[in-house]
């Protein structure tokens, strides 16, 4: 058993430059303090969570092939707070595969199991983030976008607490281009050409994006981007209108054993590159209940999501059902793989794609300010 300090996060009063954050920053109410301000937090003891005895990985393991940490089916069990609490996490959506966790979770009481009354709403990142600060929402399951780095450089009291997934080595969701004569998959001149994506430049995606493109001798400094609707994106594509497109789940399979296109990457391989944010009311008000909140999460991953969950005909067409998607186009793309952890030097090599996107300003935002592990560690009792 241990005990940790859970920090505050010391704000800044520079709001400048802060890109699709920008304007928000002035309606957040983000309070001032002193970096210098001694800083008070309640002593957390850490205890073993039986059936999470592999439920933590080394963070700086890399490995493409990393098998994600899994505690036991049903753990880590419930801890129910005293007092019930009222939560609210918003969404990008809730019909997406990478939501299902927070949709099974609610759908199967794993939230009730720990006293939590959650409310899943749908809010666009853009409106969310100033709530997140300012806590009048709780979390938001999102990624640590170019907006939430300068808006955590600018004083936005926000913190990454846990991964999403990583995409399984046989999925081909990415960077798709039409070869030119002569062309091979091997090498493919990315410098110059246009590329179509639904995806803007201050997206995560903008970094397995970057490392794709600077292969094959291109980068983000070094393309053309058109930025298309979702139903436009592979049209382009086909017709000529774009030379290469990043193509999603399962878009990919339309082009996917075409001789005429070429897959160049995708997500990097055992590297989750979103999940869930927190503000203030859960990262210093609550911290309990934060960590409640993980456990349940983390719960649904090992009971529901530990494996191939798509092997499980029932269980596809039960998912089917809660995301509100054709049970043939979720089977059609390959299981993801849930992983509620954080990987060391993500948000650095975020940071750097966005600096190359000309979507960054202001000095890099340190990991430690970004991040925030110790409430899943906690989850899942690891004392290391």
């Amino acid at each position: 058993m241990r005990t940790r300090t859970t920090a505050c996060l010391s704000t800044r009063t520079t709001l400048l430059g802060l890109l699709t954050a920008g304007a928000l920053l002035a309606s957040a109410g983000c309070a001032q303090q002193d970096d210098s301000a001694p800083v008070s937090a309640k002593p957390r003891t850490v205890q073993d969570v039986a059936g999470c005895a592999k439920g933590w990985t080394d963070p700086a393991d890399l490995a493409p092939d990393r098998d994600p940490a899994r505690c036991d089916k049903g753990a880590p069990a419930p801890q129910p707070l005293t007092k019930r609490k009222k939560l609210t996490i918003v969404a990008g959506t809730l019909s997406a595969e990478y939501v299902a966790p927070l949709v099974v979770a609610a759908e199967k009481g794993e939230f009730e199991k720990e006293n939590l009354d959650v409310t899943l709403k749908v809010l666009p990142t853009p409106d969310a983030l100033p709530l997140l600060a300012k806590g009048e929402i709780d979390a938001q399951w999102a990624a640590p976008e170019a907006a939430v780095m300068n808006g955590v450089n600018g004083g936005f009291d926000i913190k990454w607490v846990s991964g999403n997934f990583s995409p399984d080595p046989a999925s081909k969701s990415g960077l798709w281009v039409r070869l030119k004569k002569g062309e091979s998959a091997d090498h493919v001149p990315m410098a110059g050409r246009r590329m179509g994506t639904m995806i803007g430049k201050g997206s995560v995606i903008a970094y397995p994006m970057d490392t794709a493109l600077k292969k094959h001798g291109g980068g983000l400094d070094k393309i053309q981007f058109q930025q298309l609707g979702s139903a436009d994106v592979l049209t382009a594509l086909q017709n000529g209108g774009v030379d290469s497109a990043w193509l999603l789940d399962p878009v990919w399979r339309k082009v996917d054993g075409d001789p005429s296109y070429a897959f160049l990457g995708g997500q990097p391989l055992g590297e989750p590159l979103g999940g869930l944010l927190f503000g203030p009311s859960l990262l210093h008000d609550d911290v309990d209940a934060g960590v409640a909140l993980l456990r349940a999460y983390i719960r649904t991953v090992n009971t529901y999501f530990a494996g191939d969950y798509k092997k499980d005909p029932a269980f596809v067409d039960e998912l089917a059902k809660l995301l509100k998607t054709d049970q043939a186009v979720l089977k059609s793309t390959p299981s993801l793989r849930m992983d509620w952890e954080i990987r060391g030097g993500t948000t650095d090599r975020l940071q750097d794609a966005y600096r190359a996107a000309g979507v960054s300003e202001g000095d890099p935002v340190p990991e430690k300010k970004a991040v925030d592990r110790s409430l899943y560690e906690e989850a899942v009792g690891h004392q290391g």
